[in-house]
């Protein structure tokens, strides 16, 4: 039995407080296949739920600071868990998570929701934000989400002529064809890296100059950088 259809607009104020915003949303096709909530029933549609610059991080800050563990090991993904599952609760919907099984595919999701690639980092490019936003879980609803276009965003690296994330990177990491990861992990342990981009972030993502105003703080970089597995 389908339950009645998501209330966006009370999702979205319960999400503002945090920083938090609904990015997209995905309605599935009756033979497509889709994730199954916690009933055990197909899910009719999925909303994403994420930053946008730096907004999550007053309310993380702050979330942290109150806590004697500063929020343990994974503290965002604590966090957001814990955000997110509450808006889940309230709206009847299922949450899912990227860092959590059954692994779901939030890129796809993304991809189709906001008509977003992947930029030559690997991350997927907005043509307002840039490479500064993130996906921090979903929400699965048993019926379908009334404003759920598809979507089809310009991609800006296809008309970026400098193309400056290739050259900025002191790895030689970041291709038109690959990101080499081994790379990349390898400069990072190196003195060079650990001075550099582990303290002021990956300067091929700052090198992009498609949504520089959204940069994320300094504060942000650093945390983001040390939770790095090299």
């Amino acid at each position: 039995m389908r339950g009645r259809r998501p209330d966006l607009d009370t999702i979205r104020a319960a999400l503002k407080p945090h920083g938090l915003f609904l990015r997209g949303t995905v309605n599935f096709a009756g033979d497509e296949a889709a994730p199954d909530l916690a009933d055990g029933r197909p899910a009719a549609s999925v909303a994403l739920v994420g930053n946008i610059g730096s907004s999550i991080w007053p309310a993380f800050s702050r979330w942290r600071a109150e806590r004697a563990d500063r929020g343990g090991p994974d503290p965002l993904d604590t966090w957001s868990k814990e955000v997110v599952q509450a808006v889940a609760a309230a709206a009847g919907a299922t949450a899912w998570f990227p860092s959590d099984p059954p692994w779901q595919p939030f890129q796809r999701w993304a991809m189709r929701a906001e008509g977003l690639k992947a930029s030559p980092l690997g991350i997927l490019i907005h043509p307002v934000y840039g490479l500064w936003h993130g996906y921090r879980g979903a929400l699965g609803f048993s019926t379908p989400i009334a404003d759920a276009p598809l979507r089809a965003a310009p991609y800006p690296c296809a008309h970026c002529p400098d193309k400056p994330c290739l050259t900025a990177c002191p790895a030689g990491a970041v291709r038109l064809d690959m990101f080499d990861v081994p790379a990349c992990r390898a400069h990072l342990r190196l003195p060079a890296g650990q001075g550099g981009c582990m303290v002021a972030g990956c300067h091929s993502r700052a090198a992009c100059p498609v949504g520089a105003a959204y940069r994320y703080d300094e504060a942000q970089l650093r945390f983001h950088m040390a939770a790095l597995s090299l």
